[in-house]
């Protein structure tokens, strides 16, 4: 009995010394990092993207406000691009179908270069649907179908919510809402992609830069200019949450938007503890 004790104690030791060593090699090896997503929250749920996918749903309504349309085109267009691509700028599909929303050379969208390029894509979407009368006042895969004509007319319906989530929040009807989890900046691009992006999806909107300085980043500041928003509050959040969806595509560190600010390392909308922006104006700094 005393050698069947002592061969039991071992066995003990034996175990505690693994757990112990595991235990030590987990602390040592690195946790590996959050994936990378973007969620857009409507009464209380979230509504999920990928990076890709929320920097084409930012691209739709600012393309939609540009012209005026309200928050339900941008409902009925990212709900659209959803079901067609998974809004995803494809360059394949069902027959010569290609881009964000599988529009067909051989039916008159333009050439394959044009549709693959996700500004002209939408564009055509948009100005498809407003020759659509009363679309505002349609279910949204009826006003889908309208203009895509597509051969599955009830398959937009189930994009609905998730894309009346992220219209809400992009057109700044939902302040704070939109948040991306994002991985850190390797090779930061700089202030020009930035500025890039901006004139491709938001026109003339005017852009202030703060060169780097030191330690201190770049800053652009960013306001509505002649973009039709009614009121600078909305504007702000707007720009803001519109800034946050293409901080994955440009490299922005962090966006503010009157007394808080969205970043990299505190994904959410914190107080930045300094004197607010004035309303309609947002401050992204960019990476590196």
């Amino acid at each position: 009995m005393p050698a069947l004790a002592t061969a039991v104690a071992a066995v003990v030791l034996v175990a505690l010394g693994v757990a112990a060593v595991v235990a030590l090699l987990d602390r040592a090896r690195p946790s590996p990092p959050a994936a990378e997503r973007c969620v857009a929250q409507l009464d209380g749920t979230d509504w999920s993207l990928t990076p890709d996918q929320a920097q084409h749903a930012a691209l739709a309504s600012a393309v939609a406000t540009r012209r005026g349309l309200p928050a339900r085109a941008v409902t009925i267009g990212i709900a659209t691009a959803l079901q067609e691509s998974r809004l995803e700028n494809i360059d394949y599909g069902d027959r010569d179908s290609v881009g964000l929303y599988q529009q067909r050379p051989s039916q008159g969208w333009g050439t394959v270069e044009q549709i693959m390029d996700p500004v002209y894509a939408t564009t055509k979407f948009f100005e498809g649907l407003e020759k659509v009368p009363g679309y505002q006042d349609m279910a949204v895969t009826e006003a889908a179908q309208a203009v895509q004509r597509s051969g599955f007319p009830d398959a937009y319906a189930q994009h609905e919510v998730r894309a009346r989530a992220w219209a809400s929040a992009l057109t700044g009807h939902s302040p704070a809402a939109l948040r991306c989890t994002l991985h850190p900046v390797e090779d930061a691009g700089g202030v020009d992609p930035v500025l890039a992006r901006i004139a491709r999806d938001l026109g003339d909107a005017p852009a202030t830069v703060t060169p780097a300085e030191g330690d201190r980043p770049a800053t652009v500041d960013l306001t509505a200019g002649s973009l039709p928003l009614d009121e600078p509050g909305r504007a702000g959040w707007f720009l803001g949450q519109w800034a946050v969806a293409v901080a994955w595509a440009v490299d922005l560190e962090a966006v503010a938007v009157g007394d808080v600010v969205w970043t990299r390392t505190t994904p959410t909308w914190e107080p930045t503890g300094t004197d607010p922006l004035p309303p309609g104006q947002v401050r992204l700094t960019v990476a590196g």
